[in-house]
């Protein structure tokens, strides 16, 4: 079955890889991004006419995608994110730590249950959602996560007025807190965070550690969950984009999966 048309919010690292992706597994029998209007023009340049580019909604939306994929951050959700499910058009929300406001998740709720579509939260650069999601329907008892970067990746953060990430030299642990604390402060970093609060036990009930590491290269996050059906723990080590050490390689062949599985025949 054909990906149909694809939209894409944003056209930075995730945004960039998520297209070359497609075009490997699909691809998509039309492709089109939404972007700032300033880079309009320059975009347009770059990917030439196989793709449309515009920085208006209702245009974006008049060409009728299947699906709309936001890849660019907290305030692209809020911004366009129930515009586009009272349309009745599907969103896939990479930025799930934008689901932190109460007030923005409440109002995609609304416009999603209004319209019939859906807002698909992929796991992003985390495993485990499946479990998880499980056992919650059992009754969870804690959810705990630890994400740990590389000091560089923190930079720009409020880590940064905690301690000196130029002169660590070993691990050091910079965020104690809730998930909805965690991916309100630092929403390009925490978005893991927010995913499992989702999936689990909420976003003032998910406890977070964050920690910058300067003998690392990674991303790594790891989490333990115990449940009334199960107890476990999983620990993954992310490779950082290219583009973005801010952001785990993985979170977007997460997202593309998301996107792939609209039109398998057998989708797991």
């Amino acid at each position: 079955m054909s990906l149909g048309h694809i939209a894409i919010i944003g056209f930075g690292a995730i945004g960039r890889d998520l297209v070359d992706i497609l075009a490997q597994n699909g691809p998509p029998s039309r492709l089109s991004l939404l972007v700032r209007e300033a880079l309009v023009a320059e975009i347009e340049a770059e990917v030439g006419k196989a793709i449309t580019v515009t920085s208006d909604l209702e245009t974006l939306l008049a060409s009728a995608p299947d699906v709309v994929v936001e890849c660019a951050g907290h305030g692209a959700v809020a911004a366009h994110g129930a515009a586009i499910l009272s349309h009745g058009t599907d969103l896939v929300v990479a930025s799930a730590g934008a689901l932190a406001d109460a007030g923005l998740a409440a109002a995609l709720e609304a416009a999603a249950r209004g319209s019939g579509a859906q807002c698909v939260v992929p796991s992003g650069a985390i495993g485990g959602i499946d479990a998880l999601g499980a056992a919650r329907l059992s009754g969870l008892t804690q959810v705990a996560y630890t994400g740990t970067k590389p000091p560089a990746a923190w930079a720009g953060t409020p880590a940064q007025d905690v301690t000196d990430l130029r002169t660590l030299t070993e691990p050091f642990t910079f965020f104690e807190g809730t998930a909805r604390e965690a991916a309100q402060l630092y929403p390009k970093n925490a978005n893991v965070a927010a995913t499992l609060a989702l999936a689990g036990l909420g976003m003032d009930r998910t406890e977070v550690h964050l920690v910058a590491d300067p003998t690392t290269s990674e991303n790594t996050h790891t989490f333990a969950v115990t449940s009334a059906a199960l107890d476990f723990s999983m620990r993954l080590v992310g490779k950082p984009s290219p583009r973005n050490p801010k952001t785990s390689r993985s979170t977007v062949y997460s997202i593309a999966r998301a996107v792939l599985n609209r039109s398998a025949a057998i989708a797991i």
